[in-house]
């Protein structure tokens, strides 16, 4: 299931999101420009390397500094291809906005980091002698989500589902779409875990633990300023995402 649009308008500019695309779309654009084996070792340098600290030994033998943590910041801004930056932003332009409504700019961003930063811990955690690179904004993104669901459950969502070629268009309650995207992550990292030479792909953890450090932290980060205004929680999204619809 691709997510289209969702049913919640904004009242304020995603500020925060807009800097966030273009920051990771420089990003990709500088590692587009890099030859093969200048972008590896940028990606080895800038992306999280689990094995980087809990062998330190291996680092050092391979130039990598032990007491670097900056890659646990910076491979949020890393991709790996077109598809990875096209749908990670995708998914952070759709939903970000409307949590960054309820939060502020400047509370967004740092919840964002926070999310992605849990997010990099549980894939190193979980992964501790990978010696393979993990990148992208995904983890932080997957926090959204998660705020996203507890903030708005009743929202709807527009999602496509490709049958046959054909593509049908219908929408979800963004409760159900997220459960079913958080349930996916979740079992493909368990099934992952049986496979003891699985050490890089999708980095699936890194979604779980940033999908539940979204729900359990975001209450913080909510503007208390924003959050006297009428926000479109309190009333029913089917009826307003209707009446969107008509001409």
């Amino acid at each position: 299931m691709f997510p289209l649009h969702d049913s919640i308008p904004t009242r304020f500019p995603p500020i925060a999101v807009w800097c966030l695309v273009c920051a990771n779309a420089l990003v990709f654009a500088f590692e587009l420009s890099l030859p093969a084996k200048e972008l590896q070792n940028f990606v080895y340098l800038f992306g999280i390397v689990p094995a980087r600290y809990s062998h330190p030994e291996w680092a050092a033998s391979v130039g990598l500094s032990p007491g670097d943590y900056w890659p646990f910041l910076t491979s949020m801004f890393l991709h790996g291809g077109w598809l990875h930056i096209i749908g990670n932003m995708w998914f952070l332009w759709l939903f970000g906005d409307n949590v960054e409504d309820r939060m502020g700019s400047i509370r967004f961003l740092f919840f964002y980091l926070l999310c992605g930063l849990v997010a990099a811990v549980v894939q190193v955690l979980v992964y501790p002698d990978s010696t393979i690179p993990t990148v992208g904004a995904s983890g932080a993104i997957a926090g959204v989500l998660g705020a996203y669901l507890v903030m708005y459950p009743r929202a709807q969502v527009i999602v496509m589902v490709p049958i046959l070629f054909y593509p049908f268009i219908f929408s979800l309650p963004a409760a159900f779409f997220l459960a079913f995207w958080f349930f996916m992550q979740f079992f493909s990292g368990t099934a992952a875990l049986l496979e003891p030479s699985q050490m890089g792909g999708v980095a699936w953890w890194a979604h779980v633990g940033g999908f539940l450090a979204g729900m359990l932290f975001y209450r913080p980060f909510l503007s208390p300023r924003r959050q006297k205004a009428f926000y479109p929680d309190e009333i029913d999204y089917r009826s307003a995402w209707n009446k969107r619809l008509e001409p």
